[in-house]
């Protein structure tokens, strides 16, 4: 089923965007690693309670992984997810990059207007 395999693709891109393999993504949402890859290749269709997990691991959203469709919210989720695993020395020095970015680029944007 083509809806099936198009899922699948965006759920194995989530995976190897975390930089995941199957048997530890498996692991994280809860189902067999044969079981992801049947999903993976369109041969098995997502279960709601799958589909929860994947979303409340990775940061995005059901509309993505049915649809393929995407928004900021679901951008800032994956970002709050990725920090969400981090250890807080971690998390303190994205922080800090974070704030120098933000700085930096208010001070072009007040230059170029």
């Amino acid at each position: 089923m083509k809806n099936n395999l198009e899922i699948g693709n965006r759920i194995r891109t989530i995976r190897e965007t975390m930089n995941l393999t199957r048997s530890s993504f498996s692991e994280k949402i809860n189902i067999s690693e044969t079981f992801l890859s049947q999903i993976e290749r369109g041969e098995k269709s997502v279960s709601l309670n799958t589909l929860l997990s994947i979303c409340n691991n990775t940061g995005f959203s059901a509309d993505y992984i049915l649809f393929g469709e995407t928004n900021t919210s679901s951008t800032s989720n994956r970002i709050v997810n990725i920090l969400n695993q981090l250890p807080p020395e971690v998390n303190t020095i994205i922080y800090d990059m974070t704030c120098s970015l933000n700085s930096l680029y208010n001070k072009n944007k007040n230059k170029n207007d």
